[in-house]
């Protein structure tokens, strides 16, 4: 009688699924089809999105433009809060930015994490590292639950189901 000796992959549960489905929610917004980016959340309260600068978002200093730094920061920040609250989509309320070093193109990482907050408010830090392992950029974010259903969007519904 043969026997399969390869483990089948368990199916995502609980946080995993959760996790997976915001994944998709930032696969399937708009916004992120205009750059190479990617969402990838790494834990509870923990978030990563890797992304390539390419001259199509420089000033005409040739460097990224600071909408760039924002979007990134406030993203990874975002998610990074987003896998505490299962069931309603966050809104960003105020984000600070501390610039340090131009991005004059390539890789760059954004990294989130939750500092605190699960109920109403939640706040979260990001900061962006380029692809010599300088950080270029630190941010501060403040969220708060929406009454827009994660549920109810498309690319959360359909990666969660």
């Amino acid at each position: 009688m043969p026997h399969d000796l390869t483990p089948e992959a368990p199916e995502p549960a609980g946080a995993d699924l959760h996790w997976r489905a915001l994944e998709g929610l930032y696969a399937s917004a708009p916004i992120n089809h205009m750059f190479r980016s990617s969402l990838e959340i790494l834990g509870e309260g923990l978030s990563r999105i890797t992304f390539v600068a390419e001259p199509d978002c420089f000033h005409a200093a040739g460097a990224a433009h600071g909408t760039i730094y924002f979007k990134m920061l406030d993203d990874a920040a975002f998610y990074a809060a987003n896998t505490l609250v299962t069931d309603r989509f966050l809104l960003t309320t105020s984000f600070n930015l501390h610039l340090s070093k131009p991005i004059k193109g390539g890789a760059v990482v954004a990294e989130g994490r939750w500092v605190s907050g699960r109920r109403r408010v939640l706040v979260a830090e990001s900061r962006l590292v380029d692809e010599e392992g300088d950080e270029v950029a630190r941010g501060t974010g403040t969220f708060m639950r929406s009454r827009i259903a994660l549920s109810g969007l498309p690319g959360y519904a359909g990666a969660a189901a």
